[in-house]
């Protein structure tokens, strides 16, 4: 059984994002990203970092091929997404083993000390759309300015 919590980060990519594609040729990205915990020294006055947790992240799609030709290592990152737990058990050892992944939902660049440059893709990528074509309409006639 895994619980699932709703879930924002911000922080440092790792390593470059790994990515593939599962047995069902779902594409997907894993990346780990580093929260540093930082705090005010009151004695001092200066910012100290105060611990570093690591998270295990998950992006499936389109977004996973995005984000693995966009973003590398030492990348500021925010990922929204829901806090997983699972169980599994060790191969080697017979043991019970807890995980805690984040499957995200939204991964962006932070453009709190970097600037981003957009790119946009393709939403889907399908037959064109047909169907009648519609012409704007004329204010001229109907007194309105704008």
């Amino acid at each position: 059984m895994t619980t699932r919590i709703p879930v924002t980060i911000e922080g440092n990519l790792t390593g470059d994002p790994e990515h593939g594609a599962g047995e069902s040729g779902n594409e997907y990205a894993r990346f780990t990203v580093a929260v540093n915990d930082r705090r005010l020294n009151e004695s001092t006055g200066r910012w100290e970092d105060a611990g570093t947790v690591f998270h295990r992240v998950v992006v499936f799609n389109q977004q996973a091929r995005n984000l693995a030709e966009s973003l590398r290592k030492g990348d500021n990152v925010i990922v929204a997404g829901d806090l997983r737990f699972g169980t599994y058990t060790d191969k080697e050892t017979g043991q019970t083993r807890e995980t805690r992944d984040i499957v995200a939902d939204n991964v962006g660049a932070s453009m709190r000390f970097a600037r981003v440059q957009i790119e946009r893709t393709p939403k889907a990528e399908g037959p064109a759309a047909t169907g009648p074509s519609v012409a704007p309409a004329s204010y001229a006639s109907a007194g309105i300015s704008r």
